[in-house]
């Protein structure tokens, strides 16, 4: 797939011109390009959302029926507890919970986010200054990749893990801990993997002009809503802070929408679903009971991060690509759907898998590389749900490695009408409810039947399969 069809696919997605959208609202359009490495550009671009669907009356009513859903939602919990407790209730004790311990996720934010400044800057600088000057390049190319991926494996990987482990921390403070050490991880790859070519190059061709990265661009690149590093990015040229709290503001009222849909269609069926025996049966309808929920959740998380928290950040660092996602509530197939839901990761996983994967394969195996992306990605995401939910239950790798990759081939991009986006968005939801009736059910099965001393079989088996005590 080379670079040409990707802008292909970007230009006809989304295209801008000077009288839309963005220019309306004061964000810079224009042909500014910045090339990289990899022989693609950087352009401004917006996500279609953002320049396009909130300025139809239409949509932004379907904006505000989420709104009086939330509405209800709260009223009817006030109304519940005062027919239960006699009272009105307004404590917020799930949410306490999720994002227990707080100070100790701050503090272990900070030493990651610190060792990440320093770290891998210092390392690249020290390998091309002895690289282009050093009579053993080779010598030193290992010495410090390895020093590098040391870094990767134990200071970014383990040791974010080992304080989530040891501590026991909730989910919420869980997800901010973990996906910000995948985060690093991913931002520090992209760093070495776009400025090493540079220097390798100016080693072999002396007429190269080599300008290593400055602190200041390594350091815009770290808060940048991107994962692929660039010298330099597009810019706008002002910030408008009304929009960024407006952001910001849409992110915690998404937090506070997925506690009321935790709590009112959550909670009250899993409480009891949990302590009884698993069957088939209760398995139906436990699925279909979750699919509502699950939509829920999958269209709050789309829109408090890939929407409202990008979007406040690239405000903020008058960041012009907000290409973060394109029409994928559009899609006619499933590859489509990969591509379009969330390019900010779509991006780095093209670039940095499947790319250079066909690049040390001298570009045959194709569909070997595709393969290889859906297990990358697949891993990462159980590797996140497993350590913040604390139990094994590989529910999301299996959809993801089996049907998702067969829907990738069977709903390619030749299926086009209305009929195979109906298929596709029957499947989204199915899958959803899968995932929230699943780890739901292991969740609380997990705290009904504990075991004293677990061997490691245990540990693999899921606990809710025998877990049916009242």
């Amino acid at each position: 797939m080379p670079c040409e069809f990707m802008d292909g696919l970007i230009e006809e997605s989304v295209s801008l011109d000077d009288t839309g959208p963005l220019s309306q609202s004061g964000l810079a359009t224009g042909p500014l390009r910045v090339p990289n490495s990899a022989g693609c550009v950087v352009n401004r671009r917006v996500s279609a959302s953002h320049s396009e669907l909130f300025e139809v009356n239409h949509i932004r009513t379907i904006y505000h029926m989420f709104i009086a859903l939330l509405v209800l939602f709260i009223f009817s919990t006030l109304v519940v507890d005062f027919i239960d407790e006699g009272r009105l209730v307004l404590d917020f004790d799930l949410l306490v919970y999720a994002f227990g311990q707080f100070p100790l996720v701050v503090s272990t934010w900070m030493c990651m986010f610190l060792s990440m400044l320093v770290v891998p800057f210092a390392l690249f600088h020290v390998w091309a200054g002895h690289y282009t000057s050093s009579g053993h390049p080779i010598v030193w190319s290992v010495l410090v990749g390895s020093v590098f991926l040391l870094y990767q494996v134990y200071g970014l990987g383990i040791l974010p893990t080992s304080v989530v482990l040891k501590n026991g921390l909730p989910p919420a403070s869980c997800f901010i801990i973990i996906m910000e050490q995948v985060r690093l991880m991913m931002k520090a790859h992209s760093f070495v993997r776009e400025n090493v070519p540079k220097v390798v190059a100016s080693r072999n061709d002396k007429n190269y002009s080599l300008i290593l990265p400055h602190f200041s661009q390594y350091l815009y690149f770290l808060f940048a809503p991107t994962l692929i590093y660039r010298d330099n990015y597009p810019r706008n040229p002002h910030i408008r802070w009304g929009y960024v709290g407006t952001k910001f503001s849409q992110v915690l009222g998404c937090l506070f929408y997925a506690y009321y849909v935790f709590v009112r269609l959550c909670i009250p069926q899993f409480r009891s679903i949990s302590m009884q025996l698993f069957d088939l049966r209760a398995m139906v309808l436990c699925v279909f009971n979750s699919i509502l929920p699950g939509a829920l959740v999958l269209f709050l998380a789309f829109f408090a991060f890939l929407h409202c928290w990008l979007n406040a950040f690239a405000e903020m660092l008058r960041f012009g690509d907000r290409m973060f996602y394109k029409d994928w509530w559009n899609s006619t197939s499933f590859a489509n759907y990969y591509r379009t839901w969330n390019v900010v990761v779509h991006d780095w996983l093209y670039y940095y898998v499947y790319k250079d994967y066909l690049l040390m394969t001298g570009k045959r195996f194709r569909t070997g590389a595709m393969l290889f992306v859906f297990t990358v990605s697949a891993v990462v995401h159980e590797y996140i749900l497993a350590i913040c939910f604390g139990f094994f239950y590989p529910v999301l790798f299996c959809l993801f490695m089996c049907f998702g990759m067969m829907f990738n081939f069977i709903l390619h991009d030749q299926r086009k009408g209305p009929i195979w986006n109906i298929i596709m968005w029957t499947a989204l939801f199915l899958g959803q409810g899968v995932l929230i009736c699943l780890y739901s059910q292991e969740w609380y099965a997990q705290r009904y039947c504990p075991l004293d001393e677990p061997s490691f079989l245990d540990l693999l088996k899921p606990r809710s399969w025998t877990c049916h005590q009242i």
